[in-house]
This record gives structure tokens, C-alpha cells and sequence, in this order.
């Protein structure tokens, strides 16, 4: 039988979406610093390809891996969490 694979997933924010089917998301997290003990956030940027409807900067979106699609586009974008509110 074949097994199904639970594939990693991440939830972040859009910080760039200049590209062609693809966004920048940045994934933070929170650490104890290993001396102090104080939360410390930490962050990693991912490329993330974009199939049907494409986000906007400052949106939230939950990302899931999948095969290497480019150098540095191992994630695309499964869906749209919540929309950013523009004031302006």
C-alpha cells in the first residue's frame, strides 16, 4: 500500500509580490534566548509559486512545500488566511 505524506506547511505574511507567480512570505517564530530566557522573534523568507488568485503585500497566507520548482521556489501558496487592510 501506498502511504500519504503529510506535507509541511507554514503561515506568514506577504512582504513582496513584484514577481510573476511568485511571493515572498515571511514566516516568524518565537525562541527562548538560550541565556536570558526572553521570547526572541525569529524569521525566515521563503519563495512561494502562486497558481490561481495572488495575494497582495501584508497578506496572511499558509504555504505548503512541494518539489523544487527554481533555486530557491520549494513552497507554493495552498490559501489566503486573511486579506491586509490598506488605510491610506
Amino acid at each position: 500500500m501506498s502511504e500519504i505524506r503529510k506535507r509541511q506547511s507554514l503561515v506568514g505574511e506577504v512582504v513582496s509580490a513584484k514577481m510573476e507567480k511568485t511571493v515572498t512570505v515571511k514566516v516568524t517564530r518565537e525562541i527562548a534566548h538560550p541565556v536570558y530566557n526572553k521570547r526572541v522573534k525569529r524569521f525566515n523568507k521563503f519563495l512561494a509559486h502562486v497558481a490561481a488568485v495572488s495575494p497582495n503585500e501584508g497578506d496572511i497566507v499558509k504555504i505548503t512545500s512541494m518539489r523544487p520548482m527554481s533555486k530557491r521556489k520549494r513552497w507554493q501558496v495552498s490559501e489566503i488566511i486573511s486579506k491586509s487592510v490598506k488605510v491610506g
